[in-house]
This record gives structure tokens, C-alpha cells and sequence, in this order.
């Protein structure tokens, strides 16, 4: 069926023509943590939204690239093979995983008998031909489902789509907990894997066929353009807004600093209340509304206080409150705050405030 025919039958069948992509950031644009993650951890969030997972010997580093498969795409998630992983143990596993949130994965109706199925879609870039894999996975990971696609030319971008029949049975979260777990593994032990393209109760995250991406240090994977949406045919990836994408992201993880848009005389200016003898407090509204109370984390410079046109670093920052639209800060400064002057605000000049509330 041609692209054509498929958004007519779409249309006909009332199918959402936009929102209908459950994966955010699927065109690896927001990349608020920064564009290079050396040596990555497992469990490490790179990218927004996409973390690693892996458990073997082997060692990557993930970067914001520009190689992408046309000029409908500005990047790409690049994973280089830094440490190769050749002879993998049982126990091994390498996987670039998103984690959809249950209110966002709820239309599905996984664990019902109204269970939908779904394409996942995707341009990859893999230094291995043969037999790759998809994985879809729920929160407790007790129900999984792996399915194969095939690399024809190795280091060649390649379009690809596979789908998946709807679990009728199990527990999917429709919370904002993880709804849906989604893996694209590198390579996988066999603790990982199962035979391709039926549930199981395990916790796998490729096929028996998967081939091994991490068994030369030379090796670079590339991914981009990733969409997951109802239905038995694939539709061209749905380009969102940056603003929009952005604003996804900052549902799960928000940065206040001072070039986040790359001015440095933007300086975010926040008031200041008296906490105590030698305290202040200070809340920051925030850009969205967040998924949880966040864990915050202060990184670069210190925060500095302006007041009456000299300035002196708030030298102890503790974390007091996270709503879900503001955070209050309480800091240490070097004077007492019953001495303050008119115009004392702060002044985030290099200091970055990072907010985490992904799943």
C-alpha cells in the first residue's frame, strides 16, 4: 500500500493524523543533559527520554549526532562501542530503552480484552547485517514480548517497522508509573532472550537471533526517527514542534541555568524570603507541570545574590519543596539576612538547577 493510500484508509478510519506518536523526542532533538555521555552508565538517562541499559563488560559512550538517513531528520542517537563485548555471557545486556508513561500508554488498553496493536517505526544505522530486534515490556517486566527485523547493509541507514498484537492478559500501569518499556538492544544474553513474536512472563528484550552490535570497539549504532501508534500500518513519522518536543521532555527532567538557549545574558532572577538567622529561600516556577516530585540536583557554578549592586554566592544549597509546578530552594549567604537592603533577588549566572522526575 503507498504512503498515500495508507494516510487515506487513516483517514477514513478517523485514526488520529496527529498525537498519535507515543514515543517523545523520537527525533532525538531535546538533548537537555547535554550532547555526549562518555563512558555511560547503566541506568543513565542521555538523550531525553532514552536511557541505556547495560550489564556486560562493555563500554559505550552516547552522543547527540548528526548523521541522519535524509534531510527530514536534524539527528540521531549515536551509541559508539568504546570496550567491545565479544563472547557475551548469559547474563549480558545492552539496550537503548524509553519508558512511556501510563497515561500515555492507557489508550492501548493492554491487560484488557480491548488490547490494541501497534507498529513501532524507525531509522537505524547498525554496523551488523542480520537479525535485530524490538522489545515491548510492562513496569513489573513479568510480560514482554519481543519481535526481528533484518539489517540488509551494514553501517546504511535503513527504514524499518515492526508490529505487535496487544497483550490481552497481565498488569500494564496506566498510572504515571511505566505504562509501556520499549527496547532496542545491541545485544543480549540469553537471560534476555526468547523466541520472537509471542508474550511470555519473562523479562526479555530481544529474540534468540538477536545479532551482537557490541563485539568490536569500531562499531557505531545509530537510531532516529522512532514512532509507536496503534495500527497495523506505519505512518511517516510525525515531526512535532521543538517547543512542543521540549515541553514533553520537561515533564520528566527540567533544567534552570542561565544558557540553557545558549544567551548568556539570560539570567533567570528569582525573590528572596528570610528562612532563618543566616537563610534565605527562593522559588522557582517551573516551564510544565511534572510528572512526580523531582529530585534536584544544583550543578556548575554557585548561585550568586545580588543585592544593591554587589553580589556575594549562596555558599549551601539545600532543596526544601517540589511541587509539581515550583521548587523552593533554601541557601546559606554571607551576611545576615535582617541586614538585607532593597533589591536583593538571585541570579542563576552559571549555576544549573537540574530537575529529575523520569520514571
Amino acid at each position: 500500500m503507498s504512503k498515500a493510500a495508507e494516510l487515506a484508509a487513516l483517514i477514513g478510519s478517523q485514526t488520529a493524523l496527529s498525537n498519535r506518536n507515543l514515543i517523545i523526542n523520537g527525533a532525538m532533538e531535546v538533548s537537555q543533559r547535554g550532547t555526549s555521555f562518555t563512558s555511560t552508565a547503566n541506568a543513565a538517562y542521555t538523550l531525553d527520554r532514552f536511557t541505556w541499559y547495560d550489564t556486560g563488560a562493555g563500554v559505550v559512550d552516547i552522543s547527540q549526532a548528526t548523521d541522519t538517513p535524509n534531510g527530514n531528520f536534524k539527528n540521531s542517537l549515536k551509541v559508539d562501542v568504546t570496550t567491545a563485548d565479544s563472547s557475551l555471557a548469559a547474563g549480558d545486556l545492552y539496550a537503548i530503552i524509553q519508558n512511556i508513561e501510563g497515561t500515555v500508554s492507557s489508550q492501548l488498553g493492554w491487560g484488557t480484552s480491548d488490547a490494541k496493536n501497534v507498529i513501532v517505526s524507525f531509522w537505524i544505522k547498525s554496523p551488523k547485517t542480520g537479525t535485530h530486534s524490538v522489545a515491548v515490556q510492562n513496569s513489573a517486566q513479568n510480560r514482554s514480548r519481543s519481535e526481528e527485523f533484518t539489517v540488509s547493509a551494514a553501517n546504511t541507514w535503513e527504514y524499518k517497522s515492526v508490529s505487535f498484537i496487544g497483550d490481552t492478559s497481565g498488569t500494564w500501569l496506566t498510572t504515571t508509573g511505566v505504562g509501556v518499556r520499549i527496547a532496542f538492544p545491541l545485544a543480549a544474553g540469553s537471560t534476555f532472550t526468547q523466541a520472537a513474536g509471542s508474550w511470555g512472563t519473562g523479562n526479555i528484550y530481544a529474540s534468540t537471533n538477536q545479532v551482537n552490535c557490541m563485539d568490536d570497539a569500531a562499531n557505531n549504532f545509530f537510531i532516529t526517527g522512532i514512532q509507536l501508534e496503534t495500527g497495523g500500518a506505519s505512518t511517516p513519522f510525525e515531526h512535532r514542534s521543538y517547543a512542543d518536543e521540549l515541553a514533553r521532555c520537561q515533564r520528566y527532567y527540567t533544567v534552570i541555568n542561565d544558557n540553557l538557549t545558549g544567551d548568556s545574558n539570560d539570567y533567570p532572577v528569582y525573590a528572596l524570603a528570610r528562612w532563618d538567622a543566616s537563610n534565605m529561600v527562593m522559588t522557582m516556577p517551573l516551564p510544565t507541570s511534572l510528572r512526580a516530585s523531582a529530585t534536584v540536583t544544583r550543578t556548575g557554578a554557585n548561585i550568586q545574590m545580588q543585592q544593591a549592586g554587589s553580589s556575594t554566592d549562596v555558599s549551601t544549597v539545600a532543596h526544601i519543596n517540589t511541587g509539581r509546578t515550583q521548587v523552593t530552594i533554601r541557601g546559606t549567604v554571607g551576611y545576615t539576612p535582617s541586614s538585607q537592603t532593597a533589591g536583593v533577588a538571585v541570579f542563576l549566572t552559571g549555576a544549573r538547577i537540574n530537575l529529575d522526575a523520569e520514571l
